[in-house]
């Protein structure tokens, strides 16, 4: 079994993510109430401290006694500090240890200031001391210490601590199934595109994924579909193109070689006989010069060798060299062959050569697919473009084909393939010289009213590009 990489990925990244957030919420919430807890614990001693100051400056004889019940119940410790430096116990209590006092605190409450600070002793408990100068009149005659011990509220603390580390590991496992369930679930659409792609890569296109999410991955596997199905496409009209290729190689050299082995022998009985078989021979080798011309072609654009010689000209010339080409196909057909051209029309950057080609494509498809009826060629020029048209009043084009039209290899009516001919070469070939002379083709029809080609070439786009160079 496979291990799920993609998950543990997702799973290692989300729970690095969650220890983070966890550990720094955690140590957060314990600043938060370590601070809490000492500020606390501070302004209740330091009103201890400054209400025990004012009963000592009251110089009233039951002060001590006073003092010692309020230290008692408030549990803090009293130290007094006479007028010599010495500390002194209230009566009754032992001597403890006062090795927190300092020197320089000592001085500094006989001078008339007071002093606070934080200190632990040799167990590592924390106590807070405020020292408080005691005035008699207006000289400073003693001081007094509190001492707050804060094992209470470290107590508390460690209970918050073991609470948040109880509560974070709860949390850490409840994240980490949810991760790996969740991980699981986002990955498994991203194993079954692995696997797809891996048979497509196989040569097996015809496999698809059942996609029913809306969100990027579902766009992912659609994107997939799509690539599988234009592969399978692809696929099937090479096959198909290989096919019919042969076919089309095959018939033209079979007719070649049998009459020209008729003629070779003597075998023809009349002049007209021996004429009707070289007009054969003739249209055959038309007919494959044609084919090896588009092969010629399209291996040329694969290879990406194509090199136009671009140059200001007028496509009103190209349309009538062209349409001579191809007048007598149209007058044995019976089909009207007529011209539309504006007479103020822009010139365009073109090849000649490649122009001529794309229109003589165009032409020649419009002309074989059409029995009865008339091929228009329109040119207009606009402000913004010159536009040039072939319609004819042909078969038409299945509008589920249009999108495929311009594939290479694709045929549209491969039942009848054999009737009209072709190679499902020259209209990938037009789009292709048409586009790399900064143009666009479109295509309209409709099944038994016809189909129109435009060309579009856009003059600001022209202007770009001379500019540019």
């Amino acid at each position: 079994m496979s291990i799920n990489r993609i998950g543990l990925k997702l799973g290692a990244a989300v729970i690095v993510l969650m220890i983070v957030i966890l550990v720094s919420s955690g140590l957060a919430v314990d600043r938060l109430f370590t601070n809490f807890y000492d500020a606390q614990m501070k302004d209740n001693t330091q009103e201890i401290a400054a209400h025990f100051a004012t009963m000592a400056e009251s110089n009233d004889t039951s002060s001590q006694s006073m003092i010692r019940a309020f230290a008692k119940f408030s549990d803090v410790k009293v130290f007094w500090l006479n007028d010599e430096g010495r500390i002194l116990t209230l009566p009754g209590e032992k001597q403890p240890n006062l090795s927190f006092i300092r020197s320089r605190d000592t001085r500094r409450l006989l001078s008339g200031h007071s002093v606070a600070f934080q200190n632990h002793d040799v167990h590592g408990n924390r106590f807070y001391v405020v020292g408080k100068p005691i005035q008699i009149g207006k000289t400073t005659g003693s001081a007094i210490y509190i001492v707050s011990s804060m094992k209470k509220i470290d107590d508390s603390l460690q209970r918050l601590r073991n609470l948040l580390v109880l509560s974070g590991l709860g949390a850490f496992f409840l994240a980490l199934g949810m991760i790996l369930i969740m991980s699981k679930l986002l990955s498994r659409p991203l194993l079954r595109m692995q696997q797809m792609t891996d048979k497509m890569a196989k040569g097996n296109w015809d496999t698809r994924l059942q996609v029913g999410s809306r969100d990027e991955i579902g766009m992912l596997g659609h994107s997939i579909n799509d690539l599988a199905a234009s592969l399978q496409r692809y696929r099937d009209t090479r096959r198909a193109f290989f096919s019919n290729i042969s076919h089309e190689l095959r018939t033209p050299v079979t007719y070649l070689q049998g009459y020209a082995k008729v003629l070779t022998d003597g075998l023809v009985d009349s002049d007209k006989e021996k004429k009707q078989y070289l007009s054969i021979i003739y249209q055959e080798s038309v007919r494959l010069e044609h084919l090896i011309n588009d092969l010629f072609d399209l291996s040329k654009m694969e290879e990406g060798q194509i090199k136009l010689n671009m140059e200001w000209m007028d496509l009103k010339i190209t349309i009538k060299t062209t349409v001579q080409k191809v007048k007598l196909k149209a007058e044995s057909k019976r089909l009207s062959l007529q011209l539309d051209l504006q007479d103020q029309v822009p010139l365009i950057r073109g090849d000649r050569k490649r122009m001529e080609q794309v229109l003589l494509n165009l032409l020649e498809n419009a002309i074989r697919y059409t029995e009865k009826g008339s091929v228009l060629v329109r040119l207009t020029g606009k402000k913004e473009a010159t536009v040039l048209s072939v319609s004819d009043t042909g078969i038409g084009i299945p509008k589920e084909e249009l999108p495929y039209i311009f594939e290479r290899f694709y045929r549209v009516e491969k039942s009848r393939a054999r009737e009209y001919g072709g190679t499902g070469l020259g209209l990938s070939i037009v789009k292709k010289y048409v586009e790399m002379q900064d143009g666009t083709v479109r295509v309209d029809s409709q099944m038994g009213v016809g189909t129109t080609f435009t060309l579009i070439f856009t003059h600001e786009k022209k202007q770009r590009r001379d500019g540019m160079k």
